[in-house]
């Protein structure tokens, strides 16, 4: 498996991407959205098991004090083998001297963080899009 850090993302076929993101059941995303968004991250992480691109994640911060970890997928057949810790800890290990590293687990996923050393917030709060977002992330 090889580990691409800020690579070059004019070489991403970024149709791929969405697919993996479809894959994981977060909905349909444009793959020019997901370009634009990409471009636009602190950090940006990339797994590829030959030429295939196997799992992703990337940075949203403001480059000294916030960080917060986004679309970490890993390609469900890739799954339980280390590919979404090498993703989570390449990207951490980028935001070394930052106050707050941040993320939100994706639903049914908070094991995952747990287990690598995350911990959960006592006063993180979310400002619900829709009733579906509500439902996944917030407490009743």
């Amino acid at each position: 498996m090889e580990v691409l850090i800020n690579t070059n993302l004019d070489t991403i076929n970024w149709k791929d991407i969405s697919e993996l993101f479809q894959l994981v059941n977060w909905g349909t995303r444009d793959p020019k959205d997901i370009e634009k968004a990409f471009k636009k991250s602190a950090v940006t992480c990339f797994i590829k098991d030959k030429d295939v691109i196997v799992g992703f994640g990337r940075t949203v911060d403001d480059g000294q004090y916030y960080a917060l970890l986004v679309d970490v997928v890993v390609h469900p057949k890739y799954q339980s083998k280390g590919i979404g810790t090498q993703i989570v800890n390449a990207l951490k290990n980028r935001l070394k001297g930052y106050n707050f590293i941040t993320l939100t687990a994706a639903p049914n996923k908070e094991g995952f963080y747990e287990k690598i050393g995350w911990k959960k917030q006592t006063s993180a709060y979310i400002f619900p899009k829709d009733d579906k977002q509500f439902k996944e992330h917030c407490e009743s």
